[in-house]
């Protein structure tokens, strides 16, 4: 055995220095002096890349309070980095040739326009990991469901190629530089791709891609509408009509996309019959080609997911799926075994007669839309959180009688409890803290009520990420007694 073991360690040396003699022969960025601007997992994964690759890498973090002991307790081992907080000294902004530039970091900040002036080239870690990539890339965005179909997509692949070959990497958690490095020409990866991380990206050309959705989001980073869903559509920007891209017919923004879109454009819809795409017929999922039209799959029958935005998400992934050279029959197998995806419309538990569901990715109206939409109970809502300049006025249509009690948490509990009450909504009840909210939940639900927590609103203020906002909510949930 300790044979075998030194093999495989010497097997995987030679390894790292037949790349990092790649690297080199490709004109790599040895010793060029880099900087890493935030100190989040795409920034720390940006910093071990960079490293390795031979740069010279300087850790900064603006954040207010930060300190640069703080900060350096947040590399890794065996890291020369050069930690920075506050003010950089000029030599620095003008020495600096390469900026890697976090997602949560604004491109239009005054310290990333210095540098640009000064000839520096500003990239993020999607594209710092493209350009270490051999493989194969799928590439979905959209306001809502990334995480489900690219989760889906990512099993989809690896039916196909086998666990090894595949790496799911991007906005679902795993930077794209810790897997890049990793790939070879017969691997693909699969990424979930925001409008902060498209902001950055140069070269990063997918094989195949995918616009879900596009509706407000974000609007207090991009601005405005426009420029949010030009931020999307960059997905495309280094396609040609020898690739791919998947949108949906039933969004405005898409569909007016598909006719300027540089690549071939494959539509899906759940409500029109298409000439050419995937379309939903009555309970039916139908691939329509070629003047040929063929059932997939029925919706109820063979997908564990709920909700319209699921049966979306489902064609969306069916057409990257063919689009990457999968099997129809591999595809379908994948879909009729799934799940959803943590945090999205997930079924926690039943207690006392109450279904409870953590919908707690539903950071913005769209998506918690369609939260309200899967409920087939009366339903206790917990909506509220950071205000990133939405309006609520749709997603409070839609409880269509369906919504019992709304109780509000966080920073837009009274801008979203005034737009309740402009719709004749008065059901509504205010918590302070997030315990409050989930006790006052539970006294409110009736046998045969269901809980919901699809806020509508990210989690910043009250929680770092939604992940711990759901993960709470779980916890309470299961700690409630059966009966």
């Amino acid at each position: 055995m300790k044979a075998e073991r030194e093999q495989e360690q010497q097997r995987k040396q030679d390894q790292e220095q037949q790349q990092k003699e790649q690297f080199t022969e490709a004109g790599s960025i040895a010793g060029e002096k880099c900087i890493v601007i935030g100190s989040g997992i795409s920034g720390i994964g940006s910093l071990e890349l960079l490293e390795y690759m031979g740069a010279e890498v300087i850790l900064y973090d603006g954040k207010e309070g930060m300190t640069e002991r703080e900060l350096c307790e947040k590399l890794p081992l065996k890291s020369n980095a050069v930690c920075m907080t506050g003010e950089l000294p000029e030599k620095i902004r003008e020495e600096i040739r390469t900026v890697v530039v976090s997602p949560g970091v604004p491109v239009d900040i005054p310290l990333l326009k210095e540098f640009q002036a000064n000839g520096a080239e500003i990239i993020g870690e999607i594209e710092l990991g493209y350009r270490e990539e051999k493989g194969r890339v799928a590439a979905i965005t959209g306001t809502n469901g990334k995480t489900t179909t690219t989760t889906l997509v990512g099993e989809i692949m690896k039916a196909h190629l086998g666990e090894d070959k595949v790496f799911v990497v991007g906005n679902i958690g795993n930077p794209y530089t810790s897997e890049c490095l990793k790939t070879t020409s017969e691997t693909v990866t699969v990424g979930e791709i925001s409008s902060f991380q498209l902001e950055t990206i140069s070269s990063f050309h997918p094989a195949v891609s995918a616009i879900l959705n596009i509706t407000p989001d974000h609007l207090n980073r991009h601005h405005t509408m426009e420029a949010y869903a030009a931020a999307k559509e960059a997905i495309t920007r280094n396609q040609t009509k020898e690739d791919i891209c998947v949108l949906n017919y039933e969004n405005a923004y898409t569909r007016a996309f598909g006719e300027r879109c540089p690549a071939r454009v494959i539509f899906f819809s759940a409500a029109k019959r298409l000439e050419e795409g995937y379309f939903l017929l009555g309970d039916k999922i139908v691939r329509a080609f070629g003047g040929q039209e063929e059932e997939l799959l029925d919706i109820h029958e063979d997908m564990n997911l709920v909700g319209m935005c699921n049966v979306e998400n489902v064609m969306a992934a069916i057409a990257v799926g063919e689009g990457m050279g999968v099997p129809i029959e591999t595809i379908l197998a994948v879909v009729r075994e799934f799940h959803a995806v943590e945090h999205r419309i997930e079924f926690v538990a039943s207690k006392g007669g109450v279904d409870y569901y953590n919908d707690s990715k539903g950071t913005n109206p769209d998506a918690a839309i369609q939260g309200i939409r899967a409920m087939s109970r009366p339903t206790v809502l917990i909506g509220g959180g950071y205000d990133k300049q939405s309006e609520y006025d749709e997603w409070i249509e839609n409880f269509e009688g369906k919504v019992k009690w709304l109780v509000l948490i966080g920073q837009t509990r009274e801008k979203i409890a005034a737009c309740a009450r402009k719709h004749g909504f008065e059901r509504i009840r205010f918590a302070d803290t997030f315990e409050e909210c989930l006790e006052l939940c539970t006294r409110l639900a009736q046998s045969g009520d269901a809980v919901l927590l699809s806020p509508a609103c990210a989690s910043w203020g009250m929680f770092p990420n939604y992940e711990v906002r759901g993960e709470k909510f779980k916890e309470y949930v299961n700690q409630l007694p059966s009966t």
